[in-house]
């Protein structure tokens, strides 16, 4: 059985770039996250709903003890979620460290992502009321969006983001397959290289 490769130099750089992604994004949210929660807290407690946006987007003061946008799994499942937030961070960082350097796509969305489930964590770790959500509901016209966080709409957006980065990964990949087998015959083709860059 062949030894595991060393890390190189160069590969400790590599990671170090991909990790500058998650520096960046990370605190970023937190910051915001966390203090918004605690405005929201103050502001809207017991106070009537603020008018923001011409009304369109309420402010409305929520604890969530489930999981994203207000869905409920039980009356007590804060020691649930918490080493199930545990895990997905774990395989988030784990992606983040795969994924290629020059895909900046997906080093944002995993970054994403980590930060809103961080946010929500700290949330779930500090006490049992639940995650603070504040912005909602949202009146779509057939239903009302869920209340939700700046942490929330960071796992979304992050969330999005990985689909597109794997979408457009698949495309390549399929058209690489195409260009090498251009008759459409069915010849076995190589394994394609790991994204790790």
């Amino acid at each position: 059985m062949p030894a595991p490769r060393r890390l190189t130099t160069g590969d400790l750089t590599i990671v170090k770039r991909k990790l500058g992604f998650l520096g960046i994004v990370l605190p970023t949210i937190l910051i915001a996250d966390i203090l918004t929660k605690h405005w929201a807290e103050n502001a809207l407690l017991d106070a009537p709903r603020p008018d923001f946006l011409g009304g369109y987007v309420p402010l409305t003061l929520a604890y969530n003890t489930g999981a994203a946008f207000g869905i409920s799994l039980g009356d007590d499942p804060r020691w649930f979620f918490i080493p199930v937030s545990l895990i997905a961070l774990g395989l988030m960082v784990a992606l983040l460290i795969r994924a290629h350097e020059r895909d900046h796509l997906r080093l944002g969305a995993l970054s994403l992502v980590i930060a809103g489930a961080l946010g929500n964590l700290i949330d779930r770790v500090r006490w049992d009321q639940g995650v603070v959500d504040f912005i909602g509901p949202i009146d779509l016209g057939f239903m009302h969006w869920f209340i939700f966080n700046v942490a929330d709409m960071a796992i979304s957006c992050g969330a999005v983001m990985l689909a597109l980065s794997f979408w457009q990964e698949e495309r390549a990949l399929k058209r690489a397959r195409e260009e090498a087998n251009p008759d459409g015959t069915s010849e076995a083709m190589p394994a394609p290289e790991p994204t790790e860059g």
